[in-house]
């Protein structure tokens, strides 16, 4: 009965201790992480920031909690992160497309951007460190209290867009220029000119590979490879279905022409494979 009684107090204690190492006490963040994205044009935008809120505390001023002249990290914790899809404008200057960390000088006047390559979200070691873009936009008054720090891009159009930092009763809006038109033509132009070389010859080899129409395969295929600079690899396909279809002399010269535009490319895998099947094919 004494054993007993120390295995189930042994327990308690165990048990007891397992909830208090599970237990977690949930509270609000000071500053909640934002990812938003959107698409301008054709060109996907994704930005990464932390929301401080006013707390009635004076934000920008001299003596503010985010001081005229002073860096800062466009928000709080990491330092905010922009990805662009493409090469865009910001504020008029190019930017090429990737990820960058933004970090602001705030005037009463004016906010300076300047823009890094994305290393990490330590913001403090760009401080020293040469922007890749810098960019400037002027103040405006929102004519409301902002209590949240809030990044948005709007005024969406085909070509352009703003992104608005909005905080207390600031409203900064840089804009943003993206390429469409030419982008678009050269979709256009490509969609109705009809297939391309790579489309036949991906259309007459799964027709190869899954065993159907050899005729249509051989005909797709040849569309690709009946061009000015064939591939070796295309015509090497062309070879195989010839030799399908029982074409023998015709699938040799195929794979002769391969065979050729392989050793040009340096390319002896297909040296060797061509001048495998030439032999069989001529048995």
């Amino acid at each position: 009965m004494k054993n007993l009684l120390i295995n189930l107090c042994l327990v308690a204690v165990v048990a007891l201790f397992s909830v208090d190492a599970q237990a977690q006490i949930r509270t609000p963040q000071a500053s909640t992480t934002v990812k938003m994205e959107t698409t301008i044009g054709l060109t996907d935008v994704m930005v990464t920031y932390s929301r401080p809120s006013v707390k009635d505390r004076t934000v920008f001023a001299k003596n503010g909690l985010v001081p005229f002249g002073e860096i800062w990290r466009l928000g709080a914790n990491a330092a905010t992160k922009i990805e662009f899809g493409d090469d865009v404008k910001v504020g008029g200057k190019d930017v090429k497309a990737g990820a960058y960390a933004v970090l602001c000088k705030p005037d009463a006047g004016k906010w300076t951007f300047m823009m890094y390559p994305y290393e990490s979200g330590s913001w403090g070691s760009y401080v020293e460190k040469t922007p890749a873009v810098t960019a400037a936009a002027e103040t405006q008054k929102t004519g409301r209290m902002i209590e949240t720090f809030t990044i948005d891009i709007n005024n969406i159009r085909n070509t352009s867009a703003t992104i608005d930092f909005m905080w207390e009763k600031t409203l900064v809006s840089l804009p943003i220029e993206v390429e469409v038109d030419e982008r678009v033509m050269a979709a256009i132009e490509q969609t109705l000119a009809g297939p391309t070389a790579n489309d036949y010859y991906a259309a007459g080899s799964y027709m190869y590979e899954s065993g159907k129409d050899m005729k249509k395969a051989l005909e797709y295929v040849q569309k690709a490879t009946q061009v000015e600079n064939p591939r070796f690899w295309q015509v090497r396909r062309e070879a195989l279905i010839l030799a399908e279809l029982g074409r023998k002399k015709e699938a040799i010269a195929a794979a002769k022409k391969s065979m050729e535009l392989a050793k040009k490319a340096g390319n002896m895998d297909y040296v060797r494979m061509n001048e495998k099947s030439i032999k069989e094919w001529s048995m």
